[in-house]
């Protein structure tokens, strides 16, 4: 990584085929830091002083970052260099990266197909070697599902690992700041530096973490689990499970134990996560009236005010989830949906603990399907299923990663490893291991 060197003008080239950058900026860090100078990108619905944070809606298309989130200045602190902001799903809604309000952007593999979201503009940036590393948000696998579509790490550390102090809220029992790197190690480093207690941030952890002392060391007796439900659910492209199967028999060839399990209640994942993200986003996003941040449109009423400055300043696919939100936490619906979605969330962490009770990690595809062409996702459940095997780890609070494994028609394939809650270091480790026998991806320079 201490190698790398960012060339801006060569950026900004590629970044007119694949719309990734939403502001070229530099804040420069520590000169007597560790990592000086090495750049990286941040997701633009995280503050950092001196640029704008947009979360790519029109309704803060001008709002300036007021201070820098605590993750961003940690970074600063040990040398790291900010060149600039990403693009997004609007306020991080999304898994393809086409609800953006400045454009989708384009899978630097194959132009015409989504790079995944809502950190979509970081995973491409990342697979373009624009930067080394790039930070995202993950609140039901926008870190993950990305990094698989490009062919690139991505991170998801234990929920509170990392301070949200900075990260515009969309789910607060779900959301985490995570990495999309050009390998394991890089992002190991990027979240090492940025754990840890912020006074900020109540729900930050104490901890001071060493992700990196140990992890080209191969773990010994590895225990992997894989959910039987991966090869029942429906919507799981053949491919998939083809590679996935192939990526299982050179896992047991190598010695690794692999065992199916049953994961109840996997298969009710997705639905739950709908009811409870769009809920809290629907009190997150209250915000957003046009009185304290960004857009307004006055009108002779405040009521109208509020409403015009809502419908012209935000997308459909945050409008469709505030109004789920409303929906299920209104007086009528709480208990027959919000209530006994947290009663199956809870189930769903039980059949987790089981799990961690043998295993060292559980393995599934990062993604059902491939990256589809831009366009192609019909209706808001073919886009919401794309999460189906992410989810789960954003509702128990887990580290998951992904990590490349090998091409399906020229297209990247990755594969996803939940572990126990803390146990971020012992995961990183195996996914360390996994990456040395499945190599990682080079992107052919004939695309950009």
């Amino acid at each position: 990584m201490k190698d790398f060197v960012f060339d801006i003008e060569k950026s900004k080239k590629i970044n007119e085929k694949i719309n990734a950058i939403l502001e070229f900026k530099t804040i420069e860090g520590n000169k007597n830091g560790k990592y000086y100078n090495i750049p990286f990108l941040v997701k633009d619905n995280i503050q950092v002083l001196g640029t704008k944070n947009t979360c790519a809606s029109k309704i803060l298309e001008n709002y300036n970052s007021t201070y820098t989130a605590t993750a961003v200045q940690k970074l600063l602190d040990a040398g790291f260099t900010v060149v600039g902001k990403t693009n997004l799903d609007e306020f991080a809604m999304g898994g393809s990266n086409e609800n953006s309000a400045f454009g989708p952007v384009r899978n630097p593999w194959d132009l015409e197909r989504i790079p995944g979201g809502s950190s979509g503009g970081s995973a491409a940036a990342v697979a373009a070697k624009i930067v080394p590393f790039a930070l995202g948000s993950d609140t039901g696998g926008s870190v993950r599902q990305p990094a698989s579509f490009c062919g690139v790490v991505g991170y998801k550390p234990t929920y509170g690992a990392i301070s949200r102090y900075g990260l515009s809220a969309f789910s607060s029992s779900l959301d985490q700041i995570g990495v999309l790197a050009n390998n394991v190690e890089n992002a190991a480093i990027a979240v090492e530096v940025m754990s840890g207690k912020d006074e900020n941030d109540s729900t930050s952890l104490d901890i001071k973490w060493d992700l990196t002392s140990n992890l080209k060391n191969k773990p010994d007796n590895l225990k992997i689990a894989v959910p039987k439900e991966v090869f029942e659910l429906d919507g799981v492209d053949e491919k998939v499970l083809n590679k996935f199967n192939e990526i299982i028999d050179t896992l047991k060839s190598n010695g690794v134990t692999v065992d199916e399990i049953n994961i109840p209640h996997l298969k009710y994942a997705v639905s739950i996560y709908y009811i409870i993200a769009p809920s809290e986003a629907s009190s997150n996003l209250s915000r957003y009236d046009g009185m304290r941040y960004g857009l307004r449109k006055e009108y002779d009423s405040l009521k109208d005010t509020y409403m015009e400055t809502r419908d012209q300043g935000l997308g459909i696919e945050v409008k469709r989830r505030i109004f789920m939100g409303a929906f299920t936490l209104s007086s009528a619906y709480y208990d027959a949906y919000f209530a006994k979605a947290s009663k199956i969330r809870a189930l769903l962490n039980k059949d987790f603990e089981n799990a961690f009770e043998k295993y060292d990690a559980i393995l599934t595809p990062t993604a059902p399907i491939l990256p589809p062409k831009i366009g192609e996702l019909k209706t808001p459940l073919e886009n919401y299923l794309m999460d189906l095997f992410t989810i789960p780890a954003n509702m128990i609070g887990s580290p998951a990663i992904s990590i490349p494994a090998g091409l399906i028609d020229n297209l990247p394939f990755g594969i996803h490893l939940v572990s126990k809650p803390l146990e971020d270091a012992k995961m990183l480790q195996i996914a360390k291991y996994f990456e040395e026998l499945f190599g990682t991806l080079e992107l052919p320079e004939v695309q950009l």
